[in-house]
């Protein structure tokens, strides 16, 4: 009788780790990236990468026991290690493009990018090691050689201002953190926080930076639109979740204070704003950017369209619910109708007028983020029946205060236009593989996703070892990423794949298997991975 040592068991169970699995892509992209960009930072990439690992065990460890300072999203990981890797990986492969097109401030700019990923990353790894006991020795002591590392590089590549612009992102993520994750508890792993948190914290910041030079220099409409709507909505958020911690938001009394100050803040606050960095009055600016062309008109009648099938399909679908079971959920198959919706929307956009789309989803943003407050603090007349209609569209990763599905659906279609590097790009499109980057949304969540979820839960059999995702799901989100690059080549003449179709197939085989073993956003964490990769 053949009998298991206990180190084959323990090979077998790490193979069946979800965890470890999605580590071992994770390490797998970080290695692909570095065999492409091989600078002065990607020793300390490498030592993060490996320090996060054990962090992410430790953390995963404190969720489970409770002992973690705020309450997470229940029933995933901490997404530590994928989280950590986005920022610093995002920068290197900005730095690569800049510094090929000889751009020297948006080279620098990747520097900050880089360096800011890896020390809110220490930060990071600095709290889950502080609260837990006992004291884990062995990862102390890989973070400590990983940060001495991060730091020393940092100090002896970037300027002293840089510096300093890396110390005030920090300072704006931990307080930025202290709000919102005690605000809306539930709603993020530490991952996810560290991504979302992240972001809005370096968006802050560049928007100071960019306000107190704004009579020196003038620049994008487009870039200051993103800039300024995201900080608006975000001190929209955090003023009323405050002001209705002591009054009662449900009142009409409450419901017209919320509206009238909205207005206030987007009329007196956000707008002079806009036009003091754009050095023109912004509804001016929008009317003329809408009219510029006849395509852009059609574009917008297109999109409206499509917007209107949207709302139809959540009044259908609650209709069904109100003639059958009160708990019925939207299936998983009906869920994915919106992606493919969102699909025909940035396609055409992307061929036809990415400005045009870049501004559109700002705004598609920030209508979406109003709508949820409404939606959250019951605002009359229609908060309510928000409630009421998107309830029934609620999965395992809505735990929280906030639905936040729709609004990781916008981010991931429309991150890899909001980052696309235009000043890096004499001629207004990157070479060989790059001219997919604005796809990425699409391709990651928009393709590959949908399609895993449809095929991998009508026909699936064979499950991808301690997941739920089937190997039929993943399989059919490559080749359904594959048949949808080779319908953009016929389509954009701007793409020009140079034969790197070996690079293609692994990048989309990649993230797809990611995908697969992910307890994360995937909406939210794909789209940047297939980006980055991408970039290259």
């Amino acid at each position: 009788v053949l009998r298991s040592t206990p180190e084959a068991a323990g090979s077998a169970t790490m193979l069946t780790n979800p965890v470890f699995v999605e580590s071992v892509i994770v390490f797998t992209i970080v290695l692909c990236v570095h065999f492409v960009v091989w600078n002065q930072l990607s020793w300390c990439s490498i030592a993060l990468a490996i320090q996060a690992f054990y962090v992410q065990y430790k953390w995963d460890r404190l969720l489970k026991s409770g002992g973690a300072v705020f309450q997470f999203r229940p029933s995933a990981n901490s997404g530590i290690l994928p989280a950590c890797m986005i920022m610093p990986l995002l920068g290197l492969a900005l730095k690569e493009r800049c510094q090929a097109s000889g751009n020297v401030y948006f080279e620098r700019f990747s520097m900050v990018v880089t360096a800011t990923g890896m020390m809110l990353a220490l930060f990071l790894s600095l709290i889950a090691l502080g609260i837990t006991r006992p004291v884990p020795t062995n990862t102390c002591v890989i973070s400590g050689i990983a940060g001495s590392a991060v730091i020393y590089t940092i100090k002896q590549t970037l300027t002293v201002s840089e510096v300093i612009e890396v110390l005030e992102v920090l300072l704006i993520f931990v307080y930025l953190s202290l709000i919102i994750l005690y605000l809306l508890p539930r709603c993020f792993t530490p991952g996810e926080g560290l991504i979302i948190i992240g972001g809005i914290s370096f968006i802050i910041n560049q928007l100071i930076k960019r306000s107190l030079n704004a009579p020196e220099s003038k620049g994008d409409p487009i870039n200051y639109f993103l800039l300024v709507i995201v900080v608006g909505c975000l001190l929209l958020g955090i003023f009323f979740t405050l002001l209705f911690c002591f009054m009662e938001s449900e009142t009409w009394v409450s419901s017209l204070f919320f509206h009238m100050m909205t207005a206030v803040l987007g009329l007196g606050i956000i707008m002079p704003w806009l036009a003091l960095l754009i050095r023109r009055h912004p509804l001016m600016w929008l009317i003329d950017f809408l009219l510029l062309s006849q395509n852009r008109l059609c574009l917008l009648a297109y999109w409206v369209l499509l917007a209107v099938l949207a709302s139809l399909v959540v009044f259908h679908q609650n209709y069904k619910r109100s003639l059958g079971s009160k708990k019925h959920q939207a299936s998983t198959v009906v869920r994915k109708y919106f992606h493919f919706i969102v699909v025909a929307t940035y396609v055409p956009g992307l061929i036809y007028d990415r400005q045009l789309l870049h501004v559109a989803s700002v705004t598609c943003l920030a209508a979406f983020l109003l709508l949820e407050y409404v939606r959250y603090f019951r605002i009359r007349p229609v908060g309510h029946l928000l409630r009421q209609l998107l309830s029934l569209f609620l999965d395992e990763r809505d735990s929280g205060p906030l639905i936040l599905t729709h609004i990781y659906l916008l981010l991931g279609m429309s991150l890899p236009i909001w980052l696309y590097p235009g000043p890096c790009m004499p001629k207004g499109s990157l070479p060989g593989v790059g001219g997919l980057v604005p796809y990425a949304g699409v391709l990651a969540v928009g393709v590959g996703d949908t399609m895993a979820s449809v095929f991998g839960s009508t026909m699936g059999e064979v499950r991808w070892p301690g997941t739920k995702k089937t190997m039929e799901g993943t399989a059919t989100s490559i080749f359904a990423q594959i048949i949808a690059i080779a319908l953009f080549l016929i389509f954009d003449e701007a793409i020009n794949l140079n034969t790197s179709y070996a690079w293609i197939v692994g990048s989309v085989t990649l993230v797809s298997l990611l995908e697969a073993y992910t307890a994360q956003i995937d909406n939210l964490l794909l789209p940047l991975y297939l980006f980055i990769l991408l970039m290259l």
